[in-house]
């Protein structure tokens, strides 16, 4: 079962990166935040615009110490070819995770089963491979890189700053809490 501060779990999957395939694993990401972002399926509507988004902001996340990781249950081919016949996806640089027999999928509790696709999921995953943060959406609603990005953000800097918090809509730069100290009384 997927919880907060959980481990998150290992994966060893085809990926289509910069027009080849490759075995990844998360392990292989050990030492870096990890943005792992499920999606139902390539060829669709709200998924180009997704991953278009992911990849215009790709070099942001990369500033941040983060890869990205793209899921769904579609083979290394079928990314392949929509790689080849897309100029949104064409500008994908991160590894796109090949996912046809679902243990990827299954394992974060993201697949349908009825329909053998993902729900919209997003997971960030610090560099030990703890699951900091996570969401689920309905497949019609498309999600927001700059929030994502924002949390990923605020999960490094209470990462880094050992008993702050980050109060609702933190950006980098805006007062951050220290419980015990800022709230005493105040509650």
């Amino acid at each position: 079962m997927i919880k907060i501060n959980g481990k998150a779990p290992d994966f060893y999957e085809d990926a289509y990166i910069n027009d080849d395939v490759k075995k990844i694993s998360l392990k292989d990401y050990h030492g870096k935040w990890v943005i792992l972002f499920f999606y139902p399926a390539d060829f669709t509507f709200v998924c180009p615009t997704e991953l278009g988004e992911l990849a215009d902001h790709y070099e942001e996340f990369k500033k941040q110490g983060a890869e990205i990781i793209s899921v769904s249950t579609d083979t290394w081919f079928v990314h392949k070819a929509w790689h080849d016949n897309s100029e949104t996806i064409k500008k994908v640089k991160f590894p796109m995770l090949a996912d046809p027999a679902r243990r990827v999928c299954t394992s974060y509790g993201t697949l349908i089963e009825e329909e053998g696709l993902s729900l919209r999921a997003t997971f960030i995953i610090n560099p030990e491979g703890i699951i900091k943060a996570y969401e689920f959406h309905d497949n019609s609603i498309g999600r927001s890189v700059d929030e994502l990005l924002r949390k990923l953000e605020a999960a490094k800097f209470v990462e880094e700053h050992k008993g702050e918090v980050c109060p609702m809509n933190w950006t980098p730069g805006k007062k951050t809490l220290k419980p015990g100290k800022d709230l005493v009384g105040k509650i």
